[in-house]
């Protein structure tokens, strides 16, 4: 399925919510009027002033004439509220129905796209992939300190349970600081030493604070812009590199495993460079070196790593082997 088939098709589904809540609350309205039936008066009022705002607004240029309409229609919602408080009537009962009250079930606020419909979009990605399933077992709860060895590395002074302590706790703080600090992180070392699985701790808690992630390992987003660049729905292209931009994290798996060629190692870059204007955050990881990096990538995406990115280095033996040993 295309970006822009889950696109309808996320849409189809906010058109049965939003008819099923709309149902509702026109139930609520009646049942509201039943018992306070001046309600319904006042409502009938309030449509007349907004029609006469709407003529008003299109036929004079006197500011007197459209205060005056403004003024009523204050006076009869002030009425309204306040009858609907003698009775214990709130927004809750009459809106509770929405699952988002920002869009009422719409997706869009004004001519833009809700955060609810942002985060279904990014949430019917991971259905798709079976991301969900994931994280239920690889979250910050499961992860198992006590794989690494606290033996020291004469390379850096330090053991790999220190390394990771040290990372646990940047990763836990990227997480809880992710509304105020804009940070990237970069993580690397060797294959099998829990890289992947921390990014999936990341994705999930910042998944649970209510933002948008997309996670992609490298091959699949060079693949990806290849793919839609060389065909002729643009449409869909667009959409996909909107979702790339805008998600509130982005995720790379595995850079350095994918196929480069000089259009896809530059809208890499791209990538990077307009995240990083946009103030939208970006979490790597990768088997190859800091020295691997400086070789295989351009010196402006090098640059952008180095200047922008917290990098942390993984140490240690293969954790997937000492699962299998200590299981």
């Amino acid at each position: 399925m295309t970006k822009a088939e889950i696109y309808k098709k996320v849409l189809r589904e906010y058109s049965r919510e939003k008819d099923n809540s709309d149902r509702l609350f026109q139930k609520r309205i009646y049942d509201i009027y039943s018992i306070i039936p001046d309600i319904k008066n006042i409502d009938d009022e309030i449509m007349k002033t907004n029609i006469a705002f709407a003529k008003a607004a299109l036929r004079t240029k006197k500011k007197g004439d459209i205060e005056q309409i403004k003024q009523k229609n204050r006076e009869l919602y002030e009425k309204k509220n306040k009858l609907l408080e003698q009775y214990g009537i709130n927004d809750d009962f009459l809106y509770d129905m929405y699952k988002c009250r920002k869009c009422m079930d719409t997706g869009y606020v004004g001519n833009q796209e809700c955060s609810c419909l942002k985060k279904r979009l990014i949430e019917a990605a991971y259905d798709m992939s079976n991301i969900k399933d994931v994280l239920k077992t690889e979250n910050f709860d499961n992860f198992d300190i006590s794989l690494y060895s606290d033996e020291i590395d004469p390379s850096t002074g330090k053991s790999p349970r220190d390394k990771i302590d040290s990372i646990l706790r940047t990763a836990l703080d990227f997480v809880k600081n992710f509304d105020e600090d804009f940070t990237n992180l970069f993580l690397y070392g060797k294959s099998g030493l829990g890289k992947t699985f921390l990014c999936n701790c990341i994705a999930k808690d910042i998944l649970d604070k209510g933002k948008s992630v997309l996670y992609l390992s490298a091959a699949q987003l060079f693949k990806m812009l290849e793919k839609n660049t060389f065909k002729n729905d643009f449409d869909d292209f667009d959409d996909m590199f909107n979702l790339i931009f805008d998600s509130d994290l982005l995720i790379i798996d595995d850079l350095g495993t994918e196929f480069q060629t000089s259009f896809t190692a530059s809208e890499f870059f791209n990538i990077i460079n307009l995240r990083f204007i946009k103030k939208k955050s970006v979490v790597i990881s990768t088997n190859l070196s800091p020295e691997d990096i400086a070789d295989k990538y351009s010196d402006r995406v090098v640059s952008r790593f180095y200047g922008n990115y917290d990098f942390l280095q993984f140490l240690g033996d293969d954790i997937r082997i000492l699962k299998l040993t200590k299981g």
